[in-house]
C-alpha cells in the first residue's frame, strides 16, 4: 500500500494498494456507483427479465411473427376466455402480475374478452367490487420461488420448514370427499359411466356451480393460472388448465403435472381440459344434486371441473386422474392407477394398490428408475407416466426406511398438513395433530433416478399391492393370468387412516381395478385391457400384501418394509420366478416356500 500526493476525495491523499504497473498507470479497485438514483431504481435492477426463448428463424406456426406483447395479449384472451360467464357471455378484464405491484405502476397491460379500451382506469378501478368494471390480475404459470412469496405473504399457514419445502393447511378438509363427486349425465356419457363411484349430476346443476365458481374468482384481486400437460407420450399428451385462488393449489398442481417449457408454453393455445377450483367458497346446498357445501364436479362433454367447498389439493389430482381413465380408453390406451419403475436392463413393473398400501414407496426404489408413483399409461408403445410429481405420504416417514422420498422434501415441495417445531420449523412426521393424511408433492426429477422422459417398455412383472387388515394373504403369491384379473377386478384391500375422511382405523374394502374412485367405465373395461396386454407381452401377475401378517390387526403385525423390498427384489431379478411353490386349497393362490436374498 503506497500514499500518493494526490489529493482523493476530501482533499484528503489518496491510498493505492496496487502495485504500478508498466504503463506507469495506478489502478484503483474502486468499483463504479450502482446505475440508480432511487432505491426503487435498484430494486427494479435485481429483476432480470426473461427473454424470448423460441427461436422464430424459420420456423412456421401460429406465433412465427408474432411479437411478445402479442403474445401475451393472445394468452390473456384465452384466460379471460376461460373465465367468461356464461350468462353474461363475456370475461373479465384480466392483467398479468401482482395486483400489489400493479397499485405502483403506472401503465399495466390490461386485457378483457370484449373490452380491450379501459387500459389506462385500472389503477382507478382495482378495487371496484362490481364484476363489470373490476380487473382481475392474473399470476400466470409462477415459478416456485414467486409463489411461495405469495403463499409466505398472504396465505396463513404456509411456512418454509427447515429443508426449504413450503407447508401448508388444506383447511378442514384433509382428505377426499368422494361422497360429493359428481358427473355430469348427458347424452355423450349416459350409456358409459360406470354408475357406482360416479354419482350423477345433470348440465343445470353444473351449469350453477360452475358459475359460482367463475363468479367467485372473479371477483377476487388476483387469481393464479397454470398452462401444463398430462402424459407423458406426446402423441397422447392432454393440455390443461388450473384456474385456482391460493399460491398452495398452483404450486401444487406446478409440481403434479408436467411442466411446459417455455417454447411449449409460448404454443399453448386453447387448453384441452380446465379446472375451476374456487374451494374456498362453499356450494349453494339448496343447488339439485348437493348435499354438502362440498361439491367436486366433472363435465367430460365440456372437457371442465369444478371445486367448490374443499381446499384438499388431492380433489385436483385425483380429478384429473378420471379424466384420463375416461379419455385414454377411447384411444385403446389402459389408463391405470399403478407406480412404475424400471431396471437397469430395461424391465419395467408395474406396482397397483390404494393410497396406504406402499405403491409409491415401493415404486421409488434408488436400484432402479423411477418412471412414475401414482398413474400411468400402457399404450402399443410401452408405459408412461400421466404426471409430472409424485404425491407422496408422510406419516412417519423416515431417512433411514424412505430416503428418497426424505430427500426430495426440499424447495419447491409442497407438505401439506404436517406439524413442524415452531422455533427451528424442523417437521415432526409421527404427529398427526391436523391429520394423519400428511403428504408431499414434489417434482418427479427431485427422485435422483427417476427417468426424464417419463416412459418405458412394456411391462415385465404386474404387482397387485393389498394391505390385507386379517392377516389372511401370504406376504407374495404368483399368479396366472385369469387370477391376476379376479384380483384386479375385486381390488381387495384395506382402507388406511386418514387416506379419507372419517377413516380412523384399517377397514377392509373392496376397490375395482384398485381405484374404483377415479375409474369411469366398467372396471370389465379395463381388466380386458390389462388381460390382452399382459397376454400379448407376457407380463407375470403377482400379489404382495403389505399389510398384517401371524394375526388381523391389533393382535399380529405389520409386514415390516424391509421384507416386502426383499420380496420386490427377488420379482425384479426373476429369482422368485424359479422358486419352489406350494398352492392353497381355497384361493388356490402359488406361494414360494422361501424367497431368495440377493447379498
Amino acid at each position: 500500500m503506497a500514499v500518493n500526493g494526490a489529493s482523493g476525495r476530501n482533499g484528503l491523499p489518496e491510498i493505492q494498494t496496487h502495485e504500478k504497473k508498466a504503463d506507469g498507470i495506478f489502478h484503483h479497485d474502486i468499483t463504479a456507483p450502482v446505475n440508480a438514483q432511487t432505491i426503487d431504481e435498484l430494486h427494479s435492477l435485481q429483476k432480470k427479465k426473461s427473454a424470448p426463448t423460441t427461436p422464430l428463424d424459420g420456423i412456421q406456426g401460429p406465433f412465427t411473427a408474432v411479437s411478445d406483447d402479442a403474445r401475451s395479449k393472445q394468452q390473456l384472451q384465452s384466460i379471460s376466455a376461460s373465465l367468461a360467464s356464461l350468462t353474461r357471455e363475456t370475461g373479465p378484464k384480466v392483467v398479468k402480475g401482482d395486483p400489489a405491484a400493479a397499485r405502483q405502476s403506472e401503465t399495466p397491460r390490461v386485457v378483457g374478452h370484449h373490452h380491450h379500451h379501459h387500459q389506462r382506469h385500472v389503477s382507478r378501478t382495482i378495487n371496484v367490487t362490481d364484476s363489470s368494471l373490476k380487473f382481475t390480475h392474473i399470476l400466470y404459470n409462477l415459478s416456485p420461488a414467486e409463489l411461495y412469496e405469495q403463499a409466505i405473504k398472504y396465505e396463513k399457514g404456509s411456512f418454509i420448514t427447515s429443508s426449504g419445502a413450503l407447508a401448508t393447511l388444506s383447511g378442514a378438509k384433509t382428505g377426499r370427499s368422494p361422497k360429493d363427486k359428481r358427473v355430469v349425465r348427458d347424452e355423450t356419457t349416459e350409456h358409459e359411466l360406470w354408475g357406482s363411484p360416479n354419482i350423477e349430476m345433470d348440465e343445470h346443476a353444473f351449469m350453477v356451480n360452475r358459475e359460482r365458481a367463475v363468479d367467485y374468482l372473479n371477483s377476487l384481486d388476483k387469481v393464479f393460472v397454470n398452462d401444463q400437460f398430462l402424459n407423458w407420450d406426446p402423441e397422447n399428451r392432454i393440455k390443461v388448465r388450473i384456474v385456482s385462488a391460493r399460491a398452495y393449489h398452483s404450486l401444487f398442481m406446478h409440481n403434479m403435472c408436467i411442466r411446459p417449457t417455455p417454447e411449449e408454453l409460448e404454443d399453448f393455445g386453447t387448453p384441452d381440459f380446465t379446472i375451476y377450483n374456487a374451494g374456498q367458497f362453499p356450494c349453494n346446498r339448496y343447488t339439485h344434486y348437493m348435499t354438502s357445501s362440498t361439491s367436486v364436479d366433472l363435465n367430460l362433454s365440456r372437457r371442465e371441473m369444478v371445486i367448490l367447498g374443499t381446499q384438499y389439493a388431492g380433489e385436483m389430482k385425483k380429478g384429473l386422474f378420471g379424466v384420463m381413465h375416461y379419455l385414454m380408453p377411447k384411444r385403446q390406451i389402459l389408463s391405470l392407477h399403478s407406480g412404475s419403475n424400471m431396471g437397469k436392463d430395461g424391465d419395467v413393473a408395474l406396482f397397483f394398490g390404494l393410497s396406504g398400501t406402499g405403491k409409491t414407496t415401493l415404486s421409488t426404489d434408488h436400484n432402479r428408475y423411477l418412471i412414475g408413483d401414482d398413474e400411468h399409461c400402457w399404450s402399443d408403445k410401452g408405459v408412461s407416466n400421466i404426471e409430472g410429481g409424485c404425491y407422496a405420504k408422510c406419516i412417519d416417514l423416515s431417512r433411514e426406511k424412505e430416503p428418497d422420498i426424505w430427500n426430495a422434501i426440499k424447495f419447491g415441495t409442497v407438505l401439506e398438513n404436517v406439524v413442524f417445531e415452531e422455533h427451528t420449523r424442523e417437521v415432526d412426521y409421527s404427529d398427526k395433530s391436523v391429520t394423519e393424511n400428511t403428504r408431499a408433492a414434489y417434482p418427479i426429477e427431485y427422485i435422483p433416478n427417476a427417468k426424464i422422459p417419463c416412459v418405458g417398455p412394456h411391462p415385465k412383472n404386474v404387482i397387485l399391492l393389498a394391505c390385507d387388515a386379517f392377516g389372511v394373504l401370504p406376504p407374495v403369491s404368483k399368479l396366472n393370468l385369469a387370477q391376476t384379473m379376479y384380483h384386479f377386478i375385486s381390488g381387495y384391500t384395506a382402507l388406511v387412516a386418514g387416506t379419507e375422511e372419517g377413516i380412523k382405523e384399517p377397514q377392509a374394502t373392496f376397490s375395482a381395478c384398485f381405484g374404483a374412485a377415479f375409474i369411469m367405465l366398467h372396471p370389465t373395461k379395463y381388466a380386458a385391457m390389462l388381460a390382452e396386454k399382459m397376454q400379448k407381452h407376457g407380463a407375470t401377475g403377482w400379489l404382495v400384501n403389505t399389510g398384517w401378517s401371524g394375526g388381523r390387526y391389533g393382535s399380529g403385525s405389520r409386514i415390516k418394509l424391509a421384507y416386502t423390498r426383499k420380496i420386490i427384489d427377488a420379482i425384479h431379478s426373476g429369482s422368485l420366478l424359479n422358486a419352489d411353490y406350494k398352492k392353497t386349497e381355497v384361493f388356490g393362490l402359488e406361494i414360494p416356500t422361501e424367497v431368495e436374498v440377493a447379498r
